[in-house]
């Protein structure tokens, strides 16, 4: 019954793979949409004919509902949702960051969801709010570790339990729950508490608080980012190397009339046309969605289709290389989504040797390209190149008489051989003209392959108008000449 997990393909900290709990298997990353047995929108069979292969429901509602308690126990819980997928459950956890307390205790819940065949437990874990102080962060911390080891003790290394990792957030508190998870054994690690900062938009602080955890997470784990809904933020956590979403947002928009896509979300009452493809929409028009007498329910499986469509195109943009375009397009659609995505560029250095070697492309989309893993792991291995005595790296990419290597230069990567013309990433990077910041980080290679190789004169010629940035980033280290 244990817990595995085999990662396939991977593009900056992203992967494709598969999840193991029992005899269920899923391909990731996967969306495990939540269902309430009290308010079903759309059915179990119904999510599993759309593709759905895995789902998440909570057991303290289970087991503190008149009418489904004792059923559940009596038919199990895939027979009674009629859902022959994974289903993982929730312990209360999510009820205790609402209500402050829940009737049941960690054995109690583990205990509870193991009688109803659940194919992923979680522990009573405590979701320490975002505004809570250091200390209560560190309190918090230590009674969740207590109630893993203790879930551990109780129900063997083989039971299929989850990790939660939480603490605030405090990145060190979250590297070390991180680190202890995985020294405990767990195989699957969800990052807990990260609601109330998906939903004040508090992106930067998101980032920073899954690659903390993903520090420490050993890379063999799967790691479930809970309560992430909305797809436009989706390519942004498997950047960071989040394999599974939870979402209730299908059916709690569409509650409110909300039309979600993967940019964003529109009142449905203010539409004039419907920009989908999927059954939904293409058997509706707004004007008819706006009064249909089902139409939350229609909203929701609107909802779903273009939710699950997206987790289908970032597993698509792992497996070709482009995941990187995809979180660059989707993190423009909202300031503070740009601003997550800046803060992950700043972690490029830790990103950059889980970023696989060779890709089928490299498009240049702005500013932020230059701070890409790709650059930066080009400009490190610069100082891999031999080179001889006399160096040119020729910006106009003409051939000159009297040196013993002559490099030609391709922003924002910097110098590189002719013998590295057509391979990634010099050849299948697509840049449009030059501009400041792409030249500035490709002089920044330059001094890089300068600076490594001391022995050599390196002299630059032909940056046309570009000769200013490349005497403020590289200064003495190389000559500017004619």
């Amino acid at each position: 019954m244990a817990i595995t997990f085999e990662s396939l393909d991977n593009d900056i900290a992203g992967r494709t793979g598969k999840l193991g709990a029992g005899k269920k298997i899923i391909k990731t990353p996967a969306l495990l949409p939540v269902i309430n047995p009290h308010l079903m929108l759309v059915t179990p069979k119904e999510l599993r004919a759309m593709g759905v292969e895995a789902l998440i429901t909570n057991a303290y509602i289970f087991s503190q509902s008149k009418q489904y308690s004792e059923r559940v126990k009596e038919e199990g819980l895939h027979r009674l949702l009629d859902f022959n997928g994974l289903i993982m459950t929730d312990s209360g956890s999510f009820q205790l960051s609402v209500y402050g307390e829940v009737s049941i205790t960690n054995e109690q819940t583990l205990s509870y969801q193991r009688d109803i065949g659940s194919d992923i437990w979680v522990p009573l874990d405590i979701p320490t709010s975002p505004d809570a102080d250091r200390a209560t962060a560190e309190r918090e911390l230590a009674i969740t570790m207590e109630r893993l080891r203790e879930a551990k003790e109780l129900f063997g290394n083989d039971a299929p339990l989850a990790g939660p990792v939480q603490g605030g957030i405090f990145p060190d508190l979250r590297e070390r729950a991180g680190k202890e998870v995985g020294d405990l054994g767990f195989s699957f690690c969800p990052i807990g508490a990260v609601v109330p900062l998906m939903e004040a938009y508090r992106y930067r602080e998101l980032v920073d608080v899954v690659m903390a955890a993903k520090q420490t997470i050993p890379r063999s784990s799967c790691v479930h980012l809970f309560g992430a809904g909305h797809p436009s933020m989706f390519a942004l956590a498997a950047a960071m190397g989040c394999d599974l979403f939870d979402s209730a947002a299908y059916a709690l928009y569409a509650k409110e009339g909300r039309y979600l896509t993967s940019h964003g979300s529109f009142k449905v009452d203010e539409l004039t046309d419907l920009p989908c493809a999927c059954a939904v929409c293409r058997s509706h028009t707004a004007g008819e969605l706006k009064t249909a007498p089902d139409r939350t329910r229609l909203l929701a499986l609107h909802n779903l289709a273009v939710t699950l469509a997206e987790i289908a195109r970032i597993r698509q943009a792992i497996t070709d290389g482009t995941l990187w375009e995809l979180v660059d397009d989707r993190c423009r659609n909202h300031p503070q989504l740009l601003s997550g995505y800046w803060e992950l560029l700043g972690h490029n250095m830790e990103l950059e040797p889980f970023d696989r070697a060779s890709k089928r492309r490299f498009f240049y989309r702005g500013e932020e390209s230059c701070a890409r893993t790709e650059v930066l792991r080009y400009q490190r291995q610069l100082a891999r190149l031999r080179v001889g005595k006399n160096v040119l790296v020729a910006g106009d990419a003409r051939h000159r008489e009297g040196y013993d290597d002559v490099l030609f230069f391709k922003p924002p990567f910097g110098p590189y051989p002719i013998e590295l013309k057509e391979t990634f990433p010099i050849g299948p990077a697509e840049i449009p003209p030059w501009n400041a910041a792409m030249v500035r980080q490709g002089c920044r290679g330059i001094r890089m392959l300068a600076e490594s190789h001391k022995e050599s004169r390196i002299q630059v010629a032909g940056l046309g108008n570009w000769n200013k940035i490349f005497c403020e980033e590289v200064g003495d280290f190389a000559e500017l000449i004619e």
